[in-house]
This record gives structure tokens, sequence and C-alpha cells, in this order.
């Protein structure tokens, strides 16, 4: 079942066969724990011996490694074993209900769906229902391609947002006698999730109206007081993930010589969970910026000079703590601003007329020009004030403190001045990440 109007599909999806210990099944997504192989080391010992997503997956830890053709290669024969020996079975089309509590929240909340890849579009500018949410980076796609183009099922970490302050789309479905579908723990850390079936036709219909009126042009306009098309849909984690299933989908498009027969295509559509950006358990964590091997007082006067020549009046006050900082940043009544440390001296920077809409989007709208100028200098994009304050005190280098962002603003953020910069924010810990668990054929 299709629903063009919103770009969405009900998924057939596959789920470990009935007996499957669920515990070890599910992992975290590839994107985490970059820098800790020791994790993934751990992680293979614990799953060793039972069906695994581990098994379908290319952590990216091992990215550079120069077993990557084995690596995919193994990963699509093990694919192929678990369709071959009933170790995932397809169940008839319907969605699925999210419940996962962490070490941070008690309970979020999503639904698994199917969106239509021909209504997403991640370039600069794009007016499509589904959006990016922050730059995408071409460079990122061709090692994600070359694990996706073969592999007989997809299984996404991907979470796409909702606008949904009322919250008629996913909440109501948990007053619908939902089956219970999967109950468990999670592993290492990654708290308890409970999945229930979503497939009889009232329960369809609900959500279709529901997002159907999310999605109504009339209805869009007036709340974001914009015009043209609508987005329905943000990224929020899994961005380049998707953009891998666009690719692939656009290249299938290429190749085939029956257009018509190919729009039918499964990989058209990419499975993805559904999350309401106004649910209680979904945290937007802040992500702070650090330059090593600078010249602080430079820095902040080529800031100073940047700025100003873009009319968006720019002042610093030096202040004796990051608190006294942190003080006249909540103080603010107008424009932006952001709390800095320059070679361990803290300070507040304030635009009274800034071009963009957010905070962190003209701050690193600065640093990607000022770093185009300095060969030698770095970033680093970083969780956590301490962190922030330790690096940003050393000798030759700076540190900028950034808030969280707003909820409220981020659909209207991303529809007038399109993807956010990199790093903008990051939907709560590495270990509150969506697990792989459910999949579906793409092939």
């Amino acid at each position: 079942m299709n629903y063009p109007a919103i770009g969405l599909q009900v998924p057939r999806i596959l789920l470990p066969k009935e007996g499957t210990d669920m515990h070890h099944w599910a992992v975290i997504a590839c994107d985490q724990y970059t820098s800790d192989e020791a994790y993934w080391q751990r992680l293979a010992t614990k799953t060793a011996k039972n069906p695994s997503t581990l098994k379908l997956i290319f952590p990216e830890v091992y990215l550079e490694s120069s077993k990557g053709d084995s690596r995919i290669s193994a990963i699509n024969q093990s694919m192929e074993q678990y369709l071959a020996d009933g170790s995932l079975t397809e169940h008839p089309p319907g969605f699925i209900l999210v419940d996962r509590k962490t070490a941070e929240v008690e309970s979020r909340k999503g639904l698994m769906v199917a969106l239509d890849l021909e209504q997403y579009d991640y370039n600069k500018g794009a007016t499509s229902l589904i959006r990016a949410t922050e730059g995408t980076i071409l460079d990122r796609l061709p090692p994600r391609i070359k694990v996706r183009e073969n592999a007989p099922i997809e299984l996404p970490h991907i979470m796409v947002l909702i606008d949904d302050p009322e919250q008629s789309v996913i909440e109501p479905l948990f007053d619908s006698n939902p089956e219970l579908l999967y109950d468990f723990e999670l592993l290492a850390n990654g708290g308890h999730v409970k999945g229930y079936r979503i497939d009889r036709p009232q329960q369809i219909e609900q959500l279709v109206n529901a997002l159907g009126k999310l999605a109504d042009p009339q209805h869009y306009r007036k709340r974001y007081q914009v015009e043209g098309e609508v987005m329905l849909y943000a990224m929020g984690d899994g961005n380049h993930s998707f953009a891998t299933a666009k690719a692939i989908w656009e290249k299938l498009k290429q190749d085939a010589d029956d257009q018509q027969a190919i729009m039918e295509h499964p990989a058209r559509y990419a499975l993805v969970e559904l999350v309401n950006l106004h649910d209680p358990g979904l945290e937007f964590e802040a992500i702070h910026r650090v330059l090593f091997n600078v010249n602080p007082q430079q820095l902040r006067q080529e800031m100073e000079n940047w700025f100003n020549a873009r009319n968006e009046q720019f002042s610093y006050t030096p202040c004796e703590s990051l608190h006294a900082a942190q003080t006249l940043a909540e103080n603010r009544t107008e424009g932006q601003g952001f709390c800095t440390v320059f070679a361990g001296s803290y300070g507040y920077c304030e635009l009274k007329n800034p071009q963009l809409t957010l905070d962190v989007a003209s701050l690193q709208a600065f640093l990607d020009t000022y770093l185009s100028a300095q060969p030698k200098a770095r970033i680093d994009y970083i969780h956590g004030e301490e962190a922030v304050a330790s690096l940003g005190s050393q000798a030759d280098n700076a540190g900028f403190f950034l808030p969280s962002i707003s909820k409220n603003n981020f659909f209207r953020t991303i529809i007038v001045d399109g993807a956010l910069p990199r790093k903008t924010f990051s939907m709560g810990e590495a270990d509150e990440k969506r697990f792989y668990l459910e999949c579906r054929r793409i092939k």
C-alpha cells in the first residue's frame, strides 16, 4: 500500500524468527564509537554464537581497513544466509510502533515506516517533501554505497523527524491496543525496547489521515509563515545512510530499460523510524567547536572584521569565567550569541543583526571561511562543556560553546535557511542511538 501524497509505503518488515535471542540480535548504529575499536571487538565476542545484526553491518571504525571488500562480501553472504535458512521471516504489510527506554529517558516513541526516495533531495535549496537537516558530504557516500549496492536487505539506524506538537500521528497508536512483537533488553547500556504491530485498516487510516493533515499545504504555509512546497519529513539521524539509499535508487533508474517497471522496485523506498520532534524522550544535545593551531587574538579580530563586514554588528565582551559568559548569553533579549574560551580567556560574542536563523549557523559560516585561509588550523566537534573548556584553555587553541537547538524553531529553520551546518545537533548520547533490529528486502 502506497500513499504518494505523504511519501509513505506500508512496508513488509523482516524480523528474526520466533525464539531468536533478541538481546544479541540488535546492535548500535555503525557510525557510533568510531574511535573505539575495543567496543566493537567486545560486541563481536558477545554475539559470535548468535544470529546478530552485527554480521549484517559495516562498523565505521573499520572503514580504513584493508579488509573492507572481504568484510562487505561476508555481510552480503550473512544476509543471504539469514533469508535462506529462515532466520529472518517476512511479516505481512504493516508498521511497527517502537517504545525505547535509554539510560537517559524513560520512553522515546517511534514508528517504523518506508519513505519514498523519489520525494527526497539532499541538494542545497531542495524543496522536497523529505529534506536533509545537515549538509550532505558527498565524499562520505561511496563507502556506504559499496556496502548497500549488492545487499539483498536493508536494516536502518535512520531516524526521521515529524513536527507534530499536538502528538496526533504516533502517540495515539499506543491507544489502539496494538499487538506486542518484541520486548527485550538491549546490549551495552542500550536500554530496553518494545515493538508493536500496526497493520489493522483503522490503525493505518488513522495514521495516514494524521500525516495528511500535517502535510496540508494551507495548514503548512500558515503554520510556518512561508510559501513554497511542503516539507513533511526532516532527517534526524542517518542522513548519509538515507542519501546512500537515494544514490543507489537513482542509479537503478538510470540503468533500467523499463522506466515504468522500475518504479515498482523495492529499492525506491527506505525503511526508517519516524520520531516526533516533540516527543519528551527526544533530546537535542549541543555540539561545541574547538580550534587547534590558531592565534587566538588574531582569530578574535578576524571574527569581528568578518561579521561587521556583513553588517551583523559583532561585539566581544571579556569575562572572568564561563559562568559569567553564560549569564550574559542567558540575559540576551535579541540577536544571537555564543560563549568562547581563547587560550584560557573567556568571553561572550554577540551578533545584533544576524543573517542566519541559528547561532551555530552564523558561527560555522565564519569558521568555514577562516579555516579555508588557515591551512595549519584544525577543528573538532565536541560534546560536553568541560572538554571544550579544557582544550580551549591551551595555548594556540580556541573553544566555542553553543546552545542546544530549539525544537520549536527547528522545522522553520530548515524550511527558511535550508540544511544546517554539519554537526549542528545530536539526538541524544551515543548509546541512545537507534539499534539495528527490523529489516526489509530491497531486491
